[in-house]
């Protein structure tokens, strides 16, 4: 994660600038850059949301977006994944996806990369989960590729852990049809 020299900007500053790559967040007055994602961190980002959506999108129930810039509460973060209900993802005039997402998303999905030390998980990842929570997120999942560990996060009860691999990993509300064990996921590391 890099972080920029502490010169502050305003968010509306920050939007005007190019997008960099990886993507740069807006936090607190601050431009941090995500780390780029690498090996683990890719297989889980590439498997999991196509299979979100392959059960709750035909549905129309909710969409999952890789890498989606979310602007609210003064701040502008890219999750990892950020799933919206169907009625809530913002669009154009003709129905088409709007390309600004000015709303906090329904879950929230952050995996850890390699390079991330738990100091700046703690102060960046974390806190941007929590930001979410307190705007209308359901829930929130930290992924650690290393532990074979899932962080749960709820707005209003203590915050979970999983890590047996038959454990069934708990889901929003919205998304009750899709299912999902710890071995499951970290399996796609294998395939």
């Amino acid at each position: 994660m890099v972080q920029t020299p502490a010169q502050i900007i305003t968010l509306e500053q920050f939007l005007e600038l190019p997008e960099t790559e990886p993507a740069s967040e807006y936090i607190d007055g601050s431009i941090i850059q995500k780390p780029m994602p690498q090996g683990e961190h890719s297989v889980i980002q590439t498997e999991l949301s196509p299979a979100i959506n392959l059960i709750l999108k035909p549905q129309k129930i909710a969409r999952a977006f890789s890498e989606l810039r979310c602007t609210f509460g003064g701040r502008s973060i890219v999750p990892d994944i950020s799933v919206f209900c169907w009625d809530k993802i913002p669009r154009q005039e003709n129905g088409r996806v709007a390309n600004v997402f000015a709303i906090a998303p329904d879950w929230t999905i952050e995996i850890l990369s390699p390079d991330q030390s738990q100091t700046k998980v703690i102060k960046k990842v974390i806190k941007n989960i929590l930001h979410c929570l307190n705007y209308g997120t359901q829930m929130g999942w930290l992924i650690d590729p290393q532990e074979q560990s899932i962080f749960v996060y709820f707005p209003d009860q203590p915050t979970a852990f999983y890590d047996q691999p038959n454990a069934r990993l708990p889901v929003p509300e919205f998304a009750k049809d899709f299912h999902l064990t710890v071995k499951e996921l970290f399996d796609w590391l294998l395939e």
